[in-house]
C-alpha cells in the first residue's frame, strides 16, 4: 500500500456502548486526527466485555488494516478485558512490568490515595508491547507492532485517550507519512439547504476533485468539508483556493470556518463587535442558552436568559403586553418580537432573541400546527422575524429552531450599516 491509501479501523470495548446509555465517541476524534496523515478509518467497531469477541475483532481488523485503534476496557475491574484479548489475539504471553508499577504506585500517591489491591493488574503488558503512561489517568496504554501493521491499545475516558493519541501514536502516524499531511478545513453554512448547496458549487467539484469536498446537513446547518493532500504548506495553499472559491458562490451563508457550529460562530462575531446578547425562550426551553454557553468565552458575550414558558412569565419577565398575547397568542410573529425586545431591554444587551413555537407531539391546531416556531432577533436598529413549520420530532423541531434562530442573529450582526 502507498502512504495515502492506508486504512484503519476502530475498536470501542465496552458493553455499555452496546446499549443507549452511552455512546463511543472516540472513533470521531480518532478518525479526524488520523486522517491528517493520510490515514482512512475504514471500519468502526463495538464490542462488549467478553475476551473473546475482543481478541477476534482484532485479529480480523489486523488483517485488514495498517492501523488498529482499541479504546477502552483497561482499567483494574474484572470487566477490564481488552490486554487478555490482545495477548490472545496475538498469541503472546502477558509480563508484570515492574517499571508500570512504579509508575502506578506514583499516579495514586499524586492524587493523595493508597494503591488499591488490585491496581497490579494494570501493570500487565503484552510481551513485546510499548507501554504508554497515563498522564491523565492510572491505566497505562500500549502500542504494538504485529507483521507490518500498528496495534494501538488506548484508555476509553476520552480526556485519557486524546492525550496518548496525541503523544504517542499519531507520530508513529507522521513518521508513515513522510513528509505529506492531509488537512481539512469546515466551512459552516446558516440558513441553506443541502440540495441548494449541492447545486451552487457542483461545478467546483472537477475543478478540486468530488473526493475532496463532503457536504454534511443538520437541521439547519450544513457543513461543508473541504480536504487537500500532500506536503503541508501545498496542502494549506490548496485549501486556501478552496476556501476563496467556494466562499465566492456562498456568500453571507458561510457562518464560520472549522467552528463547532451556529453557537461558536455567533459567540464570535459578537466578540468581533464587541456587543452582547440575551434570549428569551419558549419552546425551546433554554437550549439557545445552553449551546451558547457550551462555547468557550462566551460569558464575554452572553448576558444571560430568560425561559417564559407561560404567558405569565412572558408577560411579567420580558414585558410581553398582556394584550398581545390574547390578540395573537402565544406563538406569534407579535410575541416573538416582544419577547427579543424584552431580552435585549430588560436584560441590558445589544441583542435579543425571541423564540415561541409548538414543538409536539401535540398542542397543534389547523392554523397553527405542530413544528410552527416564530423567531425573532431585536437589535440596535430594530426588531426582524421569521417563522417556519419545521418537520420532525420534538428535539428535532427544537434544534431547527436554534439554529434558525442563531443563525437570523449572525446575519444582523454581519448586515450593512
Amino acid at each position: 500500500m502507498t502512504d495515502q491509501t492506508r486504512t484503519a479501523a476502530c475498536l470501542a470495548v465496552g458493553s455499555e456502548l452496546l446499549g443507549g446509555e452511552k455512546l463511543d465517541r472516540n472513533s470521531l476524534t480518532i478518525t479526524r486526527a488520523v486522517a491528517r496523515y493520510g490515514v482512512r478509518v475504514a471500519e468502526k467497531r463495538v464490542a462488549g466485555d467478553d475476551v473473546g469477541d475482543v481478541a477476534a475483532a482484532i485479529g480480523e481488523l489486523l488483517h485488514r488494516h495498517d492501523l488498529v485503534v482499541v479504546t477502552g476496557g483497561l482499567g483494574p475491574t474484572a470487566d477490564d478485558v481488552t490486554r487478555d484479548a490482545v495477548a490472545r489475539a496475538l498469541d503472546r504471553p502477558i509480563e508484570h512490568d515492574d517499571e508500570i508499577m512504579e509508575w502506578i504506585h506514583a499516579r495514586y500517591a499524586a492524587y493523595g490515595r493508597r494503591t488499591p489491591t488490585f491496581a497490579p493488574q494494570m501493570a500487565r503488558v503484552v510481551q513485546g508491547a510499548r507501554p504508554l503512561p497515563n498522564n491523565r489517568g492510572t491505566a497505562p496504554g500500549m502500542l504494538v507492532e504485529v507483521d507490518g501493521a500498528l496495534l494501538a491499545v488506548l484508555p476509553g475516558p476520552p480526556w485519557e485517550m486524546e492525550e496518548m493519541l496525541e503523544r504517542d501514536l499519531l507520530p508513529e502516524l507522521e513518521r508513515w507519512s513522510a513528509g505529506t499531511v492531509r488537512l481539512t478545513r469546515t466551512l459552516v453554512l446558516g440558513g441553506v439547504f443541502e440540495s441548494d448547496v449541492e447545486e451552487q458549487v457542483r461545478h467546483l467539484y472537477q475543478r478540486f476533485g468530488r473526493e475532496d469536498i463532503s457536504i454534511l446537513a443538520s437541521f439547519g446547518v450544513v457543513r461543508l468539508v473541504l480536504t487537500a493532500a500532500g506536503v503541508e504548506d501545498a496542502a494549506r495553499d490548496r485549501l486556501d483556493d478552496m476556501e476563496a472559491a467556494f466562499r465566492d458562490l456562498l456568500g453571507d451563508a458561510v457562518a464560520g470556518v472549522d467552528v463547532g457550529g451556529l453557537p461558536e460562530a455567533v459567540v464570535v462575531e459578537l466578540r468581533s463587535a464587541g456587543q452582547t446578547m440575551a434570549t428569551a425562550e419558549s419552546c425551546t426551553g433554554g437550549l439557545v442558552s445552553a449551546r451558547l454557553t457550551d462555547v468557550a468565552g462566551a460569558s464575554e458575550v452572553f448576558v444571560g436568559g430568560v425561559v417564559s414558558y407561560s404567558n405569565e412569565v412572558k408577560e411579567c419577565a420580558l414585558g410581553v403586553p398582556l394584550e398581545t398575547l390574547v390578540d395573537h397568542g402565544a406563538v406569534s410573529e407579535e410575541v416573538a418580537r416582544a419577547m427579543a425586545a424584552g431580552a435585549r431591554e430588560r436584560l441590558g444587551a445589544d441583542w435579543g432573541i425571541g423564540i415561541t413555537g409548538i414543538a409536539g407531539p401535540t398542542g397543534g391546531t389547523v392554523d397553527k400546527p405542530v413544528g410552527l416556531v416564530h423567531w425573532a432577533v431585536a437589535g440596535p436598529d430594530g426588531v426582524w422575524a421569521r417563522h417556519r413549520v419545521f418537520p420532525g420530532t420534538r428535539p428535532v423541531v427544537r434544534e431547527w429552531s436554534l439554529n434558525s434562530a442563531l443563525d437570523l442573529l449572525r446575519r444582523r450582526l454581519g448586515a450593512p450599516e
